[in-house]
């Protein structure tokens, strides 16, 4: 199946004045995080690509067309010859695609439509947020149901905490975000090609596509309570790089044993629970 990922945008907020690179290109690791995104969909068979490019676009194709196996791989060097234990992306197929500088992502994903048009279905996300939502089950879930899109969702991030006033200026209750009713596009999105029907030249695809077809019934979402982190600010950027330090790296799923059986039936049992 086709991934389309968003990487052309400015990404302002992760700016620190000193670089150019945009934000997809800032590094997690020794890898940039487009690299994470994109190993993620390749853990579950999806290693078919379209990047949506626009600002910074030489970082991204510079990167894989010089991209070095050895940085994130085993390997064995006798003399000058190197022999590597592992690959990640010598079976990946990448489409560049330049998008547009200004052009918002409904209108970058548009701009691509005739290569993946012929599509089934078709996956596409940001460059820049990791998770470690089962794929494979939101795909057939997906695939299942008659939904033009769908997306998965988490609960609100923000650490503020919201006040319920009761009678005059009494306080019933204080609560995070997290634990009201409330979701938020967590990205990972699903479509089918019937999507570009409803795409206008320079729409945002998000407020302008999705949510007249939410309305209509027409979309879908997986809730996830698991792993989900952007990284739109130096802050979250830091506290990924932090993460990968210290050896908790829940999104690397491709380099975690097998899930326990048991775990995962709870897990299941869970996202039954709450749909």
């Amino acid at each position: 199946m086709k991934v389309v990922l968003f990487c052309g945008g400015y990404g302002m907020r992760m700016r620190d004045g000193a670089s150019d690179l945009p934000k997809p290109m800032m590094t997690v690791g020794p890898r940039p995080l487009i690299w994470h995104v994109m190993r993620y969909y390749a853990h579950f068979g999806h290693t078919d690509f379209v990047l949506c490019l626009g600002y910074g676009a030489h970082h991204i194709k510079d990167f894989f067309l010089n991209y070095d196996e050895t940085a994130s791989n085993d390997l064995v060097l006798r003399g000058r010859d190197v022999e590597l234990l592992g690959s990640d992306i010598q079976d990946w197929t990448i489409t560049f695609v330049h998008t547009g500088m200004e052009s918002p992502i409904g209108e970058r994903l548009r701009r691509v439509r005739s290569h993946v048009e012929g599509e089934e279905m078709f996956l596409a996300n940001y460059a820049d947020v990791l998770t470690d939502a089962p794929l494979d089950t939101m795909v057939e879930r997906f695939r299942a149901s008659d939904a033009l899109g769908g997306l998965l969702a988490v609960p609100p991030q923000s650490a503020f905490h919201c006040v319920n006033l009761g009678e005059g200026d009494a306080i019933s209750s204080i609560s995070t975000l997290t634990e009201m009713p409330l979701w938020e596009n967590g990205g990972y999105l699903m479509f089918r090609p019937e999507i570009f029907d409803h795409i206008e030249p320079n729409c945002d695809l998000i407020g302008d596509v999705c949510a007249p077809l939410a309305k209509e019934g027409r979309m879908m979402a997986y809730r996830h309570r698991g792993f989900w982190q952007p990284a739109d600010t130096i802050k979250e950027r830091t506290a990924l790089e932090a993460a990968y330090q210290s050896g908790t790296r829940p999104w690397m799923l491709w380099d975690a044993p097998d899930r326990d059986p048991l775990q995962a039936a709870i897990a299941e049992l869970q996202g039954q629970l709450e749909r």
